[in-house]
């Protein structure tokens, strides 16, 4: 299991190195009225890694991604994100550090009335990007998740699973150095979360995209951990038995603190009674 950072993080430079994290949390806490929801937390993400954020409703998982794209400030401790320290950003320098972060928000958050097409583009639409190279990517990142054909398609037109895969196509379009999943399968059948589970692979595993997962669903997180996209046959397998990708492990949150920070190996293998417990 990883160490939990004590060290405090200087402000970094502008640019982050391949080799930094992409993600720093050090001490990080917060509270809404006075009650603390998230507790001294310490973790890293690094290049190319997905790591699954768990534990029970209400503990903070949204809340931490919230932090992590500036949408919220802590009460105290330091977050940094592409090497640059989040707390001493102005607005207009986080405005554009999001522009950096991809991110699919629990229910879609689809605008209603935009088509598909205007929906994915959005952000492209937003930076003044040439039609040309916006018609191009948007088509991609709806070829990506096979949804190419409702392109000119209202959300409301959609299923609850559509909408999700266009949010990921929205999220994938602006070729994101980070992503951020908030309960990508909430309120989807078992059959429609696989399906969305396996595009979270499918790009973990195409694109190396470091990548923060909150998911309520512990079979949908498992099978991120077992699972691998085959660009042979264009599919997702399962890896042999015994053996989990090596860039994926977990955080786990309980009561506001940072329970667990290792690979599904040790969180399957623990003996603490929480996580043994709440892994049941």
């Amino acid at each position: 299991m990883r160490t939990m950072s004590t060290a405090t993080h200087p402000i970094a430079e502008p640019a982050a190195s391949s080799t930094e994290p992409v993600v720093v949390f050090s001490h990080v806490s917060i509270g809404f009225d006075g009650k603390p929801v998230l507790k001294d937390i310490s973790f890293e993400l690094r290049h190319g890694e997905t790591r699954i954020l768990l534990g029970p409703a209400g503990v903070g998982k949204s809340v931490l991604l919230k932090l992590t794209n500036g949408l919220l400030m802590p009460d105290a401790g330091c977050i940094t994100v592409f090497g640059k320290d989040l707390c001493h950003m102005k607005e207009r320098d986080l405005f554009a550090l999001r522009g950096e972060i991809g991110t699919v928000f629990q229910e879609g958050a689809l605008f209603d009335s935009m088509n598909v097409r205007d929906n994915v583009a959005f952000r492209l639409i937003e930076e003044h990007l040439p039609d040309e190279e916006i018609d191009r990517r948007v088509e991609e990142a709806l070829r990506f998740v096979e949804l190419e054909h409702t392109m000119k398609k209202l959300p409301s037109e959609l299923s609850g699973g559509m909408r999700r895969r266009v949010a990921i196509a929205r999220a994938i379009v602006t070729e994101p150095k980070l992503l951020l999943y908030d309960s990508p399968t909430g309120g989807l059948d078992p059959i429609t979360s696989t399906t969305i589970i396996e595009l979270v692979i499918k790009q973990r595993d195409a694109s190396q995209t470091s990548s923060l997962v909150v998911t309520h669903r512990l079979q949908d997180a498992f099978m991120m951990a077992t699972h691998r996209y085959d660009s042979d046959c264009k599919c997702i397998k399962a890896l042999p038995k015994g053996e989990t990708d090596p860039n994926t492990s977990f955080l786990v949150l309980h009561e506001g603190q940072l329970v667990f920070d290792g690979t599904t190996e040790e969180l399957v293998r623990s003996d603490d009674p929480f996580l043994r417990d709440y892994l049941r």
